[in-house]
């Protein structure tokens, strides 16, 4: 049976709560915002556009991670930075569950297309010769549509177990964005079950995928012995950066999913790191990191310049 869902509309408690913090916080967080989306959408155009960046395996990933961190960012981000200026912040019951569905979505996505990526470096680094055949075109678009799936499944999931809920009151959600957790808390009646088998849904994700990012790279150091110190240089360079970017993004999420909720301002203040930081971060981080994205980089920006010219 559907539940009772009298609340229509939910207000927002919000990051801070003093109206100067606040529009210190939006002269802080636009500027992140906007350059999450020229960073990632940088990326996404040069790999489209790039013949050579376009065909390898590496780039081809690199450009869906970009496109899914600015939808993921986007899903939460516009609204927080508009809701700073705003004296009361609110959102529909419907809007709210729209927020709750893409966020999950697009963060499994970015996780499984992490798992994807790793998989990558693997079978580049320790079977080089097999690599071409192994990490086909068709395999490529495969592991990028599983990521899709796999974040649709599991928002899905989410979704079906938060409906049937009642919601009659009270209508303040304590966060600057809904998010399960705190949606539960205003549910007219015991949420435990629920809060478990959530955990359990995102946890499962996130703890099986953090399992095989670690095997990958033991598997490649392991591997890297048989090396030249010249491509091991170059092997532990390209994990890095990935590394780097891993950690970025399940440092955060583990420290909020697998523990249980709490009110604090530290838990919102984590939730900002992975929502409006590390999006931004991820193209710094590969573009620094990464020759040819910085040449193919050079090349469209050079070719704007001689068509303005």
């Amino acid at each position: 049976m559907a539940g009772a869902h009298n609340v229509t509309e939910l207000v927002i408690t919000g990051l801070f709560q003093g109206a100067e913090v606040q529009r210190a916080c939006f002269v802080l967080f636009l500027p992140v915002y906007l350059a999450t989306l020229l960073g990632n959408g940088l990326i996404v155009l040069t790999v489209s556009v790039s013949q050579s960046l376009h065909s390898t395996p590496p780039s081809f990933f690199l450009g869906y991670l970009s496109l899914v961190e600015i939808c993921y960012s986007s899903t939460v981000v516009p609204k927080f930075i508009a809701d700073l200026l705003a004296k009361v912040k609110t959102i529909s019951f419907q809007g709210c569950l729209v927020q709750i569905f893409f966020f999950h979505f697009f963060g499994v996505a970015e996780i499984l297309l992490l798992v994807a990526m790793a998989y990558d470096r693997y079978v580049a680094i320790c079977k080089p010769l097999h690599y071409m055949s192994m990490m086909s075109r068709q395999l490529c678009r495969l592991l990028v549509a599983g990521s899709w799936l796999g974040g649709f499944l599991h928002s899905l999931i989410q979704i079906l177990i938060t409906i049937p809920l009642p919601f009659c009151g009270p209508n303040v959600i304590d966060h600057y964005f809904c998010d399960l957790q705190p949606l539960f808390k205003l549910a007219c009646t015991d949420t435990s079950v629920e809060g478990i088998t959530v955990l359990a849904n995102s946890g499962l994700i996130s703890v099986l995928s953090l399992m095989i990012l670690l095997c990958s790279y033991v598997l490649i150091l392991l591997s890297l012995r048989n090396h030249s110190a010249e491509g091991r240089r170059k092997a532990l360079s390209t994990c890095a950066t990935h590394i780097t970017v891993v950690v970025l993004f399940f440092g955060p999420a583990i420290f909020l999913y697998m523990r249980p909720s709490s009110t604090f301002t530290a838990d919102k203040l984590v939730a900002v790191f992975y929502t409006v930081i590390t999006p931004m971060l991820n193209p710094i981080i590969y573009t620094l990191r990464n020759v040819e994205v910085k040449i193919a980089m050079g090349k469209l920006w050079s070719a704007k310049k001689s068509r303005m010219g």
